[in-house]
């Protein structure tokens, strides 16, 4: 974007970009009204306080936006620049969410009635395509001051790649990347892509209230994850990074990380610590994989995932410290009930019966030890 000119727009020739990265993961599509994405952009992205700014201290001529002419139209979509275009006609047509509009902002516009004079054009950078914009855009959103969410990010990516013709490392290169994010997050949108061109799994299918990208991002970079899908390495920059014989996998791991309304499922993942790597360690086990998959909850499978060995260790030493708290407060917590000491005595025939068997356990490996060394 070279030899920038700002100019001065009126509002009702500007319209928003229902293809803005941003608003995908929200549900916002060409097929969205304007209504549907302000209150998008209301309810998740904080235009409440743009309006504030905006009507205490007026729209700063500093920071354009930048618009393209709509084919065969004297209007131009807002590329750059949405939440505060949105904060705008927020201001001009409050009641366009209704309820939502807080009566201290009602009364602000009413006290203040210039800022609708100021703000009836806007300053503007016009551009020819949405390619001539990106590497501004990418800078400012991907890696820069004003950072979208991971699911922003891929679709932005995704488009320069896939439309634009522009290299990935070329993107990379732009916007400062240095550790492979790029490749990554385009692999992530990939992968999600892919489950709907094979009927896998719909986005619009899912049971939580937006697509947390994230979990699906950061979870393809772990070993299980990868190994269940037998995921292409990020460098292949394959728009199927799955293979075929994978897709039924590929659904269930979003089905897992998304739910599924029509199969009135819940998603399993509830947050990346510990839910994503407790996930990951069940897939490295085939046992525990299939508990899973036949609707085990996620902590059994995990469990299962871990071994036994590893389960009576835990557990033997959890016991012991549990007992030793229990003892510590023996003298300020024990009243003297009879049912507690019944509960004692229970622990206790436990633990010499454990302490027995462990000791024939013992003995036997003892004695192969010492039989094998005698046939040596």
């Amino acid at each position: 974007m070279t030899n920038i000119t700002i100019v001065k727009m009126h509002i009702n020739q500007l319209v928003l970009d229902k293809q803005n990265p941003r608003l995908s993961e929200f549900g916002i599509d060409n097929n969205s009204q304007e209504k549907d994405i302000l209150e998008v952009l209301w309810d998740a992205m904080a235009v409440n306080e743009l309006m504030y700014s905006i009507i205490s201290n007026g729209f700063w001529d500093y920071e354009p936006l930048a618009v393209m002419r709509l084919e065969n139209s004297n209007q131009y979509v807002v590329l750059e620049g949405n939440r505060r275009f949105a904060a705008v006609t927020l201001i001009h047509k409050p009641d366009l969410i209704g309820d939502k509009m807080p009566q201290e902002i009602r009364r602000l516009l009413s006290a203040k009635r210039e800022i609708l004079e100021q703000t009836m054009s806007l300053p503007v950078i016009v551009v020819n395509s949405r390619k001539e914009a990106w590497r501004f855009i990418g800078f400012k959103h991907v890696n820069g001051p004003a950072k979208w969410g991971s699911f922003a990010k891929a679709k932005y990516i995704a488009q320069v790649h896939n439309d634009f013709g522009i290299s990935l490392d070329d993107i990379a290169l732009q916007i400062g990347d240095t550790n492979k994010t790029v490749q990554r997050l385009y692999q992530g949108l990939m992968v999600l892509d892919q489950a709907e061109r094979d009927g896998v799994y719909r986005r619009d299918d899912i049971q939580t209230s937006r697509i947390y990208f994230s979990h699906l991002y950061t979870g393809l970079q772990r070993e299980g994850i990868k190994e269940f899908l037998e995921l292409q390495d990020p460098k292949e920059e394959s728009d199927s990074p799955v293979p075929e014989h994978k897709t039924k996998q590929l659904g269930l791991l979003l089905e897992w990380l998304y739910g599924s309304k029509s199969n009135d499922a819940q998603p399993i993942i509830k947050s990346q610590n510990p839910d994503l790597r407790y996930l990951d360690e069940v897939l490295q086990s085939r046992e525990a994989t299939i508990a899973l998959t036949a609707g085990e909850p996620l902590s059994y499978a995990y469990e299962i995932s871990r071994g036994s060995d590893t389960l009576f260790e835990e557990n033997l030493v959890n016991a012991k410290r549990n007992l030793q708290k229990a003892r510590a407060y023996l003298t300020t917590g024990y009243d003297g009930e009879e049912a507690l000491v019944r509960v004692a005595g229970s622990i206790a025939a436990l633990a010499d019966d454990l302490y027995e068997e462990m000791e024939k356990v013992m003995r036997m490996k003892q004695g192969r030890g010492r039989k094998a060394r005698l046939t040596e």
